[in-house]
């Protein structure tokens, strides 16, 4: 990954970190939701939730448009989709690793240990 990417994946993965920021994810993916209304859900006041929502915004998790007055939120799916590609490939790499550990005792079982020679006179 460039540094860039790197930047990209530090903004995701620490706009995720949060369980309301998870929550608030899940919802305006589900559907686009007013901020008002994402803020009526959640036992803080509408200016901490505004922060959630501005956090998963700058790290690209989720669109904000304004119709009047609302603001409304629609999640962005391609970001998540960018996400779980980023964890799969840890995943490959932490299967890689098992599948040459199991390549490893299968071409070397281990060997019984050598019994100590008993001295003849």
């Amino acid at each position: 990954m460039s540094g860039t990417d790197e930047d990209r994946a530090d903004a995701l993965f620490q706009a995720l970190s949060d369980r309301t920021r998870r929550d608030i994810l899940r919802r305006v993916l589900a559907g686009e939701q007013s901020v008002t209304a994402l803020a009526d859900k959640y036992d803080m006041s509408f200016a901490a939730v505004q922060k959630h929502v501005a956090v998963l915004e700058r790290a690209g998790l989720l669109t904000k448009r304004r119709q009047g007055r609302e603001q409304l939120a629609s999640g962005d799916v391609q970001a998540v989709r960018s996400v779980a590609s980023m964890l799969e490939e840890f995943e490959s790499v932490w299967r890689g690793r098992i599948a040459r550990i199991d390549a490893l005792l299968a071409d070397d079982p281990p060997q019984p240990p050598h019994p100590h020679r008993s001295e003849e006179h």
